[in-house]
């Protein structure tokens, strides 16, 4: 008899084994099915990382109805229970008092901080580092193959005026605070991950305080120069026809003609707006994290996003993620940034002979000029036959 049972147990053992949908054969149930809880669909979302419908269990927040009489020995809690509390602190829509006096301090719960950090320790870190590497290797890559770009015949022997003291300043300014902002901000961003396997938690932590002083101070001398060098040169960077054949001749980078220009090539007006597009957006960005919750941009931006390009981007935003959108942003704009920059160090240093002086003394050989800024050096010699000055 105990072996007919046993025979029959594992018989209903194995058919539920082999065909599960009969065990699961139950009615699925949503989440006001729960009284707000959790369903299974719910928790296997989250463990696959997928957005779980919270939309029913965000109102489940307690009603005044159920609240008990005052007169009870415990009083009321106005209908809402402890689960209800939580759901309503979970969601961000629940009235909360605190002593604490800023924008985020009645958000308790904000879970958009793991998307950013995963964002952030990710992709962010791993394409970002990963495009300054292989730029640096590639641009090694086209040195050897393409060498330096001399100057034909050799140089002349007499200069000419290419800048002035107050632009080099305004340029060594704006060069130099984005050299010692991008280095502190790659410490910051990716130092935990690289430097303290190298030198040690402690000295990684000096390190990392004082970056971080220098980052947030030496971002106003990058704000200056920026102002600075805009108002210098915008009137020689504006586009126009000569621009067109410039870029159409490759510069004379990948082959030795050397095409028209004035004082700033289409090369070098690529930069400049690059530079000055890329660079209000960093500051914009920077302004917003070095004054936590105070300068919210996000939001009012997907908003006009929407309104013109009917997109969809969410436009209530808890002050927590404006301020994660400001980090990824300023993280992002400032690895192109730098792709941009180590471009143009690259022409103005070992890419081309010559080049450097115009930043360095502010004094061109003349044959140099004549071959990279034709037009410019007319311009200039024909002030110079009139009395006037370069």
């Amino acid at each position: 008899m105990n072996c007919k049972l046993f025979g029959a147990a594992v018989f209903v053992l194995a058919t539920l084994v082999f065909n599960p949908v009969w065990a699961q054969d139950v009615p699925e149930s949503d989440q006001m099915s729960t009284g707000g809880g959790q369903t299974l669909e719910d928790i296997m979302a989250r463990q696959e990382r997928l957005k779980a419908d919270g939309e029913s269990r965000s109102k489940e927040t307690g009603n005044p109805a159920n609240a008990a009489p005052i007169n009870e020995p415990l009083g009321t809690r106005g209908g809402r229970s402890d689960a209800d509390a939580w759901r309503g602190i979970r969601y961000d829509n629940i009235d909360i008092e605190t002593q604490v006096r800023n924008p985020a301090a009645d958000v308790l719960i904000q879970d958009g901080g793991m998307r950013w950090y995963q964002l952030r320790e990710g992709p962010v870190i791993t394409y970002g580092g990963g495009a300054i590497l292989g730029f640096i290797a590639l641009l090694v890559v086209f040195y050897l193959i393409r060498g330096r770009i001399k100057i034909e015949g050799g140089p002349a022997g007499t200069t000419i005026e290419r800048f002035k003291a107050v632009e080099r300043f305004g340029h060594w300014l704006l060069a130099g605070s984005f050299i010692a902002l991008g280095l502190t901000g790659l410490i910051t961003l990716m130092g935990r991950s690289f430097l303290i396997p190298v030198m040690g938690a402690d000295a990684f932590a000096t390190l990392a305080a004082g970056s971080k002083w220098v980052h947030n101070n030496v971002a106003w001398a990058f704000m200056l120069g920026l102002v600075m060098t805009f108002v210098m040169w915008v009137a020689h960077n504006i586009p126009n026809k000569l621009d067109w054949q410039w870029l159409k001749a490759g510069g004379g980078i990948f082959t030795k003609s050397h095409p028209s220009a004035k004082k700033f090539n289409a090369g070098q007006k690529i930069i400049f707006w690059t530079v000055m597009v890329l660079g209000v957006s960093v500051s914009l960005s920077g302004l917003s994290l070095l004054f936590p919750f105070q300068i919210p941009m996000f939001a009012d931006t997907f908003g006009i996003m929407n309104s013109v390009l009917g997109t969809s981007f969410p436009t209530d935003l808890a002050p927590h993620e404006e301020m994660q959108y400001a980090n990824l942003w300023h993280s992002i704009v400032a690895f192109v940034m730098m792709l941009a920059i180590i471009a143009h160090i690259y022409i103005g240093s070992v890419g081309m002979e010559g080049a450097f002086d115009a930043m360095g003394n502010g004094q061109v050989d003349v044959e140099w000029a004549r071959q990279h800024h034709d037009l410019w050096v007319a311009e200039v010699e024909a002030k110079q036959g009139k009395g006037g000055s370069s």
